[in-house]
């Protein structure tokens, strides 16, 4: 064996050792490399065909709904036929404090006149009620429920006419002739809000902030990969690799939107993973490739020595990415299963790309790969170097794992623990900033008629809807309505389709999505409407709203996440197994990914529900975490950081079968994989971080919590405790039980481990 001194310094060149058939990674990658043009040009067919199949078929925005009872009540609203306006809110009040609307003729007048206004605008309102009397002199008795209690707000209210889907593009006239009255009646707030208005809003502050993210990653992105390869053309490989590879995915998503819904969500992560998993696999291919022939391999041999060893970590990477996204298949969540559609077929297709179009680009470029030159960069980046702080830091992790070790888990482990208070709530109107016109107005009428602006709909079907027991139904559950109580003045109801469809609006107690409203809802579902319409033969009912999407949102979740994570860690396991014939590092691997995630669902709980940093972040914390993004972060974040643990446990695995001692092993595998782990993760914590400064809070979060589960990864996992655990495992490492020898796989170059062993370490783990 090689002097440890000479084999710490020095990196490895050339494929592992191995004997038979080379791997079918490498023939593909070799077969590619030697008929590059054929290669290429099928890449770009595939490219091009994608993207003439998509614009050809069209995406199809077919409807998500939500799970439970709130789903199948959005099912019937959504059958043909049967066409649900969106309700608009037109709030008036006077500046003045103490006057009220009844005696304030300025606000009298401003209601005549809004009322007109939408009256008369063609093909826009229906259905104005006002709370003025019918001779408009003065208010009517009460108000139907459009004064406020205390008698210093109005409202107008009216439905945009047309199909609630496309009441933002019509709800703009009304707003102007809203504008228009505020503009005769400076003393007076008037102000607009509803399904429409702030469904317009969202779908304006989405687009600007993901035009915003598209315009600075992209830039952020070529300037950080200029920076790591010192040369133009390598830096714009791999971005080539990642946009062809969304561009293929995003194409294709046309064919499964026949029958999933595929909505502009589901574009936007697969844009996100796609750039993230393309970078990453273009990064390990090519800083493989540059630093064989810097170590003076031909262009060949480096080739197939980086198929060999990066081709081989990609493809495991990229079936462990794929595994874990597939979990969201089993939370029968419909945006999470378009989401899951579209992210597995983006990273397969960078996966293909990066053992085909790849090396065939490679080849053929040859040294031109290296041009471009950026002074002061080119000539150091082209050169592999090893990191001297990894490698420093590494060998003192080795000879004191337990103290260092222990020390970076006991860390983790603390910022994990607020995560155990976590409480997962709709941000409901914090979601928007409140720099958004709509939102104040919405917040002001929320304020003045709590329940109003978002009611529980009670969806009635059955025969002959109008005849008496049922209007009596409808009547005794009006009557359990109050000014105070869970169940809210006024209550409503409209005959749909036909008279196929009652809706019946039921305003609730509280936000929206605070416990009032929850409980509001339990009330009206449970014991309100099994005393009404449930005693009314031939006819069943399902509430839907905001209140009860959420709640039976939160309830699926609840459900399926444990089916979720047993899914994902299973599969995962299983992949580790058969990769690394190891038990030791699947489990390792496992838990590692576990604690940084942990660490980063407890910085979430930080940040976002306790309100630290909310100034810098600039977002006004409502005590809750958005109900979909624990899930949603740990499949997305056990995928992407498995790229890393791969690529290490690969580079590591492969020093082993050389035939280094594990220390060594597990010095030079993070101290040669350093670079480009640390690019990557530079480059992901960049991306991930332009989200923190989007104006929606569930971006924040995302963001957030993406870019600090990455820089987890990338440090504290990575050089401290990957390095530890690995050490105090030592030859355990590679444990595989005899019954399990079977398995296909290079057979590890080390002395088998006795189950005597085994049992001695997990012994001394638990303290037996």
């Amino acid at each position: 064996m090689k002097d440890p001194s000479t084999l710490m310094r020095t990196p490895a060149t050339g494929p592992p050792p191995r004997t038979g058939v080379r791997p079918v990674v490498e023939r593909i990658a070799g077969w590619s490399a030697r008929h590059r043009a054929i290669a290429l040009i099928g890449w770009l067919l595939l490219v091009a065909g994608a993207v003439v199949i998509g614009n050809t078929l069209g995406t199809k925005n077919l409807n998500s709904y939500d799970p439970g009872e709130a789903g199948r009540a959005e099912r019937v609203l959504s059958s043909p036929g049967v066409v649900q306006r969106a309700t608009e809110s037109v709030l008036i009040a006077s500046r003045a404090a103490g006057r009220t609307v009844a005696g304030d003729p300025q606000a009298r007048a401003a209601i005549r006149q809004m009322t007109v206004a939408l009256q008369r605008l063609p093909g826009v309102a229906a259905d104005v009620h006002s709370p003025l009397a019918p001779g408009g002199a003065a208010l009517a008795a009460g108000g139907h429920g459009l004064i406020s209690r205390d008698g210093r707000s109005a409202l107008v209210t009216f439905e945009v006419a047309g199909d609630s889907d496309n009441a933002d593009q019509t709800v703009a006239g009304a707003q102007r002739a809203v504008a228009a009255v505020q503009a005769a009646h400076p003393g007076l707030r008037i102000a607009e809000a509803g399904d429409a208005s702030v469904g317009r809003a969202i779908n304006n502050v989405v687009s600007d902030d993901f035009r915003h993210a598209e315009v600075t990653s992209v830039p952020v992105t070529l300037v950080l990969l200029l920076i790591v390869f010192g040369a133009l053309i390598a830096a714009g490989i791999p971005l080539l690799l990642a946009g062809t590879a969304v561009a293929t995915a995003i194409s294709l998503l046309a064919i499964p939107s026949r029958w999933l819904p595929i909505g502009s969500t589901t574009s936007s992560v697969v844009l996100l993973v796609g750039m993230a998993v393309g970078i990453d696999y273009s990064l390990f291919y090519l800083r493989r490739e540059r630093e064989e022939r810097a170590a003076g391999a031909s262009q060949a041999e480096a080739l197939r020595t980086a198929a060999a060893t990066s081709g081989r970590a990609i493809v495991v990477s990229g079936l462990t990415v794929m595994i874990s996204l597939a979990g969201l298949f089993l939370t029968g969540i419909d945006v999470f299963t378009g989401i899951a559609i579209g992210t597995i077929l983006v990273v397969g297709v960078a996966v293909i790309g990066s053992l085909t179009a790849l090396p065939a680009l490679l080849s053929l470029l040859g040294t031109w790969v290296d041009k471009g030159k950026i002074p002061f960069l080119g000539r150091r980046r082209t050169v592999a170097r090893r990191s001297r702080f990894w490698n420093a830091l590494v060998h003192r992790v080795v000879a004191r794992p337990v103290l260092w070790g222990g020390t970076a888990a006991l860390a983790l482990a603390a910022l994990a623990i607020p995560a155990f208070s976590m409480r997962l709530a709709d941000p409901g109107l914090h979601d928007l900033p409140t720099s958004v016109p709509v939102v104040r107005n919405l917040l002001a009428i929320q304020h003045s008629f709590p329940g109003g602006p978002a009611p529980a709909e009670v969806v009635v079907t059955g025969q002959d809807l109008s005849r008496q027991p049922v209007r009596q139904a409808v009547a005794a559950l009006q009557g359990r309505a109050g000014t105070s109580g869970p169940l809210r003045e006024p209550v409503t109801a409209t005959l749909l389709g036909h008279g196929r469809v009652l809706v019946v609006s039921v305003p609730l107690a509280g936000d929206g999505t605070d416990r009032t409203s929850i409980s509001a809802l339990e009330t009206l579902r449970d014991r309100a409407l099994p005393a009404t319409l449930g005693k009314v033969s031939g006819v069943s009912y399902a509430v839907a709203g905001n209140t009860a999407s959420t709640h039976d949102f939160s309830a699926r979740m609840d459900s399926r996440a444990p089916v979720v994570f047993a899914f994902v860690l299973g599969l995962a396991f299983l992949l580790l197994l058969l990769t690394f014939r190891s038990v030791a590092i699947p489990l390792m691997s496992i838990g590692l990914n576990l604690l940084s995630v942990g660490a980063a669902y407890g910085l979430l709980t930080l940040i976002f529900q306790d309100g630290h940093l909310s100034g810098l972040l600039g977002f006004s914390p409502y005590g809750g975490i958005v109900t979909w993004m624990p899930l949603f972060l740990f499949v997305l974040l056990f995928g992407l950081s498995m790229d890393y643990h791969v690529f290490i446990l690969s580079r590591i695995r492969e020093l082993r079968l050389r035939g280094w001692t594990t220390p060594q092993a597990i010095t030079g595998g993070i101290g040669g994989s350093a670079g480009v782990v640390t690019s990557a993760a530079v480059i992901m914590v960049a991306v991930f971080s332009i989200f923190a400064a989007l104006s929606l809070i569930e971006f924040k979060m995302f963001g957030v919590a993406m870019a600090a589960a990455v820089l987890i990864d990338a440090t504290v996992v990575r050089g401290v405790l990957m390095p530890a655990s690995m050490s105090l495992l030592g030859e355990r490492n590679w444990y595989l039980p005899r019954w399990l020898s079977w398995l296909p796989g290079q057979r590890q170059a080390v002395p088998a481990i006795e189950g005597a062993a085994w049992e001695e370490m997990a012994g001394a783990a638990t303290g037996g």
